[in-house]
């Protein structure tokens, strides 16, 4: 709830509220599941669209969605508002503008982006690909990159993977060694990526971040909903395109410094699934990410179960705080419960480790950064209602939602302009027909030196024949001869005698 040009969360002796300029210092959302984390997301979201900020939030639940429509009062509310000191009757119930985006073009407008602008390395973890493996698809990004065809979608970077390895001696001297044993592991994984949705998620056109980041037309911020019930069920597809999201926001938008307001809020729920298996490299990038996107004015929020699961460097950036209830039932969950109590600021009112686990739905240990930037003494507080209605909405509304926004038709109708696959297929046609030339050619020589053979062959033939038939005649006539001489000789001998 925005109060004073604050984003109240919550209410416990005193206001728990985060200042706009802080904002952007990022923070952490953490609780055992049924504990109110989605609540507090929703609180969050809608006070930042109030200020003006456009939000962008996976709804892995599906129960986000009920931002679209205005907020019903209850009993239960009644009573929650009293009992936090608020006026029931004047809580104002809202919607909020909202725009929804899904991966597979279901349930929100498509969300597409390039195999390039992937990477290599971000593509690598999605396919799970070894060291020597992720060695072999660099190289093929490194040739289409030198070539200049742009790796759209997956058959581009299959087509690009066969290339490298047909043309392998080729590139040897130059890029280094292409295992045929690791292509062909490259190309399994591709196809299983396929299976999973990857040619929905890759192609054009291809999503611009600054969609975004609008505000509709009474200055609100659009909070933006990526619907995740399908693409959760592909926990390492959901990770990484979001990891991908974080990248590029760094990679594309401007220093700002700290702005009075951020310019967009990033909400990263089920943040536990972007670090697990996780090589030291990425998440060593990750870290370095979160630090510097501070300074584009952009705050990163983390939704998960317990602060053990983000890495420590990246839990050290996080500097707004809201910690709802931890079971510990095991001796490593309680180990876990006094680290999270060792990273707030102690309240001498209260234990926070005993609080942690004596915290009811809907109530949080909050710590936010006050106007020096330093983290708050921690307070134990009942977070505020949402404004807008609480769970999910049928498919019609959804569908008319999505529909009546401006953004429609932008990117519902995928294309595929010319790129590595039909560059590389033109090539080896080309390459193919040279070959079919070269064949043909050479089989027409062959042909002429035969017929050449041939014809020498036949004139020898015609020759010796000419030479046998004279030899034959003139044996023929020697031997007439011969015999005529005999008969004559003897003929005369014999008329001579007689």
């Amino acid at each position: 709830m925005l109060v004073d040009n604050r984003i109240v969360i919550g209410k416990g002796k005193e206001e728990a509220f985060i200042l706009p300029k802080m904002a952007n210092r990022h923070g952490l959302i953490c609780g055992a599941t049924g504990t109110g984390k989605t609540i507090t997301l929703k609180v969050m979201a809608e006070s930042f669209s109030d200020l003006g900020v456009p939000v962008f939030l996976a709804d892995v639940k599906g129960d986000l969605a009920g931002c679209v429509k205005r907020g019903v009062r209850s009993e239960a509310i009644d009573k929650r508002l009293s009992g936090m000191g608020y006026d029931p009757e004047k809580f104002e119930y809202k919607n909020f503008p909202v725009r929804f985006w899904d991966v597979y073009g279901e349930s929100g407008h498509p969300v597409r982006t390039t195999v390039s602008e992937m990477g290599a390395s971000l593509l690598s973890r999605l396919l799970g690909l070894t060291d020597v493996q992720s060695g072999v698809l660099s190289i093929a990004f490194r040739v289409a990159d030198d070539n200049g065809w742009l790796l759209t979608d997956l058959k581009d970077i299959r087509s690009m993977v066969a290339y490298v390895t047909d043309h392998s001696a080729e590139l040897l001297n130059k890029y280094g060694n292409i295992s045929k044993q690791s292509a062909g592991a490259i190309q399994r994984a591709l196809l299983q990526l396929e299976d999973a949705g990857g040619t929905l998620f890759f192609g054009e056109p291809d999503i611009k971040l600054s969609d975004f980041m609008q505000t509709a037309e009474d200055g609100r911020g659009y909070i933006n909903i990526l619907h995740c019930a399908k693409l959760y069920q592909s926990p390492l597809l959901y990770s990484t395109f979001m990891l991908w999201l974080l990248a590029e926001l760094f990679e594309e938008l401007p220093e700002v410094g700290d702005p009075d307001v951020p310019k967009l809020v990033f909400f990263f729920d089920e943040a536990h699934l972007l670090f697990n298996n996780a090589r030291p490299m990425l998440t060593e990038k990750v870290e370095q990410v979160v630090k510097l996107i501070r300074s584009k004015g952009v705050g990163v929020y983390f939704i998960t179960q317990q602060p053990s699961d983000i890495p420590n460097p990246v839990l050290a950036q996080l500097g707004n705080r809201v910690q709802h209830a931890l079971r510990a039932y095991t001796p490593l969950e309680q180990r876990a419960i006094r680290a999270a109590a060792q990273s707030f600021r102690a309240n001498p009112d209260f234990n926070t480790e005993e609080a942690i686990t004596d915290l009811g739905t809907g109530e949080a240990l909050i710590s936010f950064l006050d106007e020096k930037g330093r983290p708050s003494v921690v307070e134990r507080a009942t977070v505020l209602p949402p404004q807008s209605a609480m769970g999910a909405i049928d498919d019609e509304r959804r569908k008319a939602e999505i529909t009546a926004d401006d953004m429609y038709g932008v990117y519902e109708d995928a294309v595929d302009n010319e790129s590595a696959y039909e560059l590389i297929t033109a090539a080896r046609e080309e390459e193919e027909e040279e070959k079919a030339a070269a064949i043909e050619e050479a089989a027409k020589k062959k042909e002429e030196e035969k017929a050449a053979k041939e014809k020498e062959k036949a004139s020898k033939k015609k020759k010796s024949a000419a030479e046998k038939a004279a030899q034959s005649a003139m044996n023929s006539i020697g031997r007439q001869l011969g015999n005529s001489i005999t008969r004559g000789l003897l003929g005369t001998l014999k008329k001579w005698i007689k």
